[in-house]
């Protein structure tokens, strides 16, 4: 059974989730929560896999309770909620740690998806996406030329251009056909970047590659 909290000040949103959520025999609503402090309290009293969490709250925002959980390690994952797919709070909570974003008007079936999916361990944001925030907001990224992160050093010649083009959007069979490798090569060297970088998921590694300076935005093409 996945376990989910759902974080909004909308309770009329709350209801609507926690109907779809209801309905589904391997999904169950443990908490909820109106505000980002509510949710971080919540979470160290309760057994939580998902966090579905709104960006905009009062008291504390989602990017703060969003980097508060995810600072714990482990359970639960964060998915973040957001009115627009090109939006600094996603941005920043995906930088704070978030397993990906989804949009709030989300058909039912694509929210469901997503919780198996980050529950499953995956992120639910397309690379692309994430390298378009990325780009949208580069004014907060690092400027080209600056000191490598010692922990780069760490990766292989092949880790580094896998990481390079999971940056760039390109999913593990693109990848593949690209460095004429076996896709399950491919996620091999993707975990072992995870390892290595101490990521969580995809959705971290492009932000890492960003924020590292290895790719530069407006260069990915």
């Amino acid at each position: 059974m996945i376990r989910v909290m759902l974080v909004d000040d909308q309770e009329l949103l709350r209801t609507g989730f926690r109907m779809v959520l209801g309905a589904q025999p391997d999904i169950e609503v443990v908490a909820e929560a109106a505000d980002g402090r509510a949710a971080v309290e919540a979470v160290g009293s309760a057994e939580v896999d998902v966090v579905l969490m709104d960006v905009r709250m009062p008291v504390m925002d989602g990017v703060e309770a969003t980097r508060s959980i995810c600072a714990r390690g482990g359970r639960p994952k964060v998915l973040i909620l957001t009115t627009f797919d090109l939006d600094e709070y996603a941005f920043a909570a995906l930088k704070a740690g978030a397993s990906g974003f989804l949009l709030k008007d989300v058909p039912p079936a694509d929210l469901v998806s997503a919780i198996r999916s980050v529950h499953n361990g995956d992120s639910v944001v397309a690379p692309s996406t994430t390298r378009r925030l990325l780009e949208r907001f580069s004014v907060h990224l690092p400027s080209p030329g600056g000191v490598e992160p010692p922990a780069l050093s760490g990766l292989t010649a092949r880790e580094r251009e896998v990481l390079v083009l999971v940056a760039r959007g390109l999913s593990n069979m693109e990848i593949a056909t690209r460095l004429d490798l076996a896709e399950a090569t491919v996620k091999t060297h993707l975990g072992r970047v995870l390892a290595k970088l101490g990521l969580r998921d995809r959705t971290q590694a492009v932000v890492y590659a960003y924020e590292s300076g290895l790719v530069v935005p407006h260069s990915a093409g």
